[in-house]
């Protein structure tokens, strides 16, 4: 699929030099950040989602569950 976008030349210039050192196109360093942003908000996502499952009331049981027990030799600080 190709598609036209309107992006600033000054980001252009960017891409551009990255593509230069990389060795690659500037097509594939303006895909390859689309991806790594799509995967971000995906993430972002799937957290927010997972978080609002929970509660603080089952964060207070799950914290009231741990033995209040002095940290291991090496776990002090």
């Amino acid at each position: 699929m190709t598609i036209q976008a309107n992006i600033p030349d000054f980001l252009i210039r960017q891409a551009a030099d990255v593509a230069q050192r990389e060795g690659t196109s500037v097509d594939s360093i303006i895909a390859i950040a689309l991806s790594s942003q799509v995967s971000v908000w995906q993430v972002r996502d799937s957290v927010e989602k997972r978080a609002s499952r929970g509660s603080l009331a089952d964060l207070d049981a799950i914290l009231a569950a741990v033995p209040d027990v002095p940290p291991m030799e090496g776990d002090e600080k």
